[in-house]
């Protein structure tokens, strides 16, 4: 019997195994900044990002821009930021995935498609548009591809992971029969403060057979977080699943089409080992079936109790989850509903960060991905969440959204429509007190996507 092969690229480019990583390091520079070393000063400066649209006018898809300001300059609503102008580019065909040290004088940028795409880039922030690229460059292509999905999932440490998977099945055409499925993972850790590649694996996602023969496959996976001991890392899944009963169908192409059942598992984390990347395996939720891979932004939060805070969210969320510290699995006893807090059955995070003590801020659309910008404070324990209102609620769109930095008693949010000017709001998360500050100038297909 021939069994065949159907690779659905769930995942970013095509993946070119190479044998060697490329890295450029100069030597120590004061004018192009040199190696750089950990973040070990004071924080200085809130970092915007904003996105514009590529050469065919899609918003939000040409590349990313940055620019610095301090707290006092962020609150000051006379003091006017043309980030299109007067900012600096980060290196990326098309929007960076952007990343922060933990204090904001350094910003991390893997460049997205593209010829280079996968390159490590790391730049010191100085004050407004001066940003410093170090030239500590890492090419991270062989191992995770052109567009690769990465994060800083501890202080000084970043992890790139990518996923793939396939249907195995026999026959032709629409006369095909499922068999099973195969998915596979690749990981990739950086030592950012001196940047380079420190370990790789490759390995198949750890479903049971039965679970594989089922259906279940996982595709994209990102977000990656280390615990706070340190010695595992929790990577958010989209699991996906066949129909095993049905044939196929065949696209405009040719090429199969397989009918979707439905998702019996809960939500899906990957764990491994910390740093062998050794040990895979999965825990599940018994509270919760939605995916938790994120989208651009960050959505898992160590808090400083130890456990780990996870959004099980795809853009079309809206629970919230807990990693025991002490079982490293899923706390069956936590759960938080941010449609169930608010009172709003249409909620859907898109963003989110744990501050402290349970604390933390929501940027949520509604009824779809592209439904507006909402604000709320949320607290774990309570099982609360306020409405922060802002001017710009129904014209926004948050859907593109990574980073969302909070900075003692300040959450600090640009909020500009597509093509329009905005402000950057500095929401007190203790009281609830909203400063309306800096005006952030608009430019046509344009749009702030976070702060760090």
């Amino acid at each position: 019997m021939k069994t065949n092969v159907l690779k659905v690229a769930l995942f970013g480019s095509a993946l070119v195994m190479g044998t060697m990583i490329g890295c450029d390091k100069n030597d120590p520079d004061p004018n192009t900044g040199g190696p750089s070393g950990p973040d070990i000063w004071d924080r200085q400066w809130i970092t915007l990002l904003a996105s514009y649209p590529d050469d065919e006018g899609e918003a939000g898809n040409g590349g990313t821009m940055v620019y610095a300001v301090t707290p006092e300059e962020a609150k000051d609503p006379n003091k006017v930021i043309n980030i299109y102008t007067n900012g600096t580019e980060l290196r990326s065909q098309r929007t960076a995935r952007a990343q922060a040290s933990k204090n904001g004088n350094f910003i991390y940028n893997i460049q997205y498609t593209g010829e280079s795409g996968g390159t490590f880039n790391k730049y010191r922030v100085s004050e407004g548009s001066v940003f410093t690229d170090t030239r500590e460059e890492i090419n991270t292509e062989p191992i995770l591809g052109s567009a690769p999905r990465w994060v800083v999932a501890a202080e000084g440490i970043g992890v790139g992971v990518f996923g793939s998977s396939e249907i195995l099945y026999t026959g032709e055409g629409v006369n095909a029969v499922f068999q099973s499925t195969k998915s596979t993972v690749k990981i990739a850790t950086l030592n950012l403060d001196d940047p380079e590649i420190t370990r790789q694996t490759e390995f198949e996602f750890p479903f049971s057979q039965e679970q594989k023969d089922a259906g279940y496959a996982v595709g994209r996976i990102d977000v990656p977080i280390l615990n706070e001991a340190k010695n595992k890392i929790f990577i958010g899944c989209n699991v996906s699943r066949t129909d095993a009963t049905k044939k196929p169908t065949l696209n405009t192409n040719g090429g199969l089409v397989w009918a979707s059942a439905t998702r019996e598992i809960g939500t899906v984390t990957l764990v491994v080992d910390y740093p062998s990347l050794q040990n895979p395996k999965i825990i599940t939720s018994t509270r919760s079936t939605a995916n938790n891979h994120a989208y651009r932004t960050m959505s898992q939060y160590v808090g400083e109790d130890g456990h780990i805070y996870q959004a099980a969210t795809d853009r079309s969320g809206y629970e919230i989850l807990r990693i025991s510290k002490n079982t490293n699995d899923y706390d069956a006893s936590f759960y938080f509903n941010l449609r169930t807090a608010l009172g709003d059955n249409s909620a859907r995070i898109q963003a989110w960060r744990y501050i402290e003590n349970g604390k933390g801020i929501v940027l949520y659309s509604k009824n779809s991905n592209s439904g507006g910008g909402y604000i709320a404070l949320i607290d774990l324990n309570a099982g609360t969440a306020t409405p922060i209102a802002n001017d710009y609620e129904t014209a926004l769109n948050v859907s593109q959204w990574q980073g969302l930095i909070a900075v003692d008693d300040y959450a600090y949010v640009p909020l500009t429509p597509v093509g329009e000017e905005g402000r950057l709001y500095i929401i007190n998360w203790k009281t609830g007190e909203v400063i309306k500050g800096a005006k952030l100038a608009g430019q046509t297909g344009s749009s702030y996507i976070g702060s760090y």
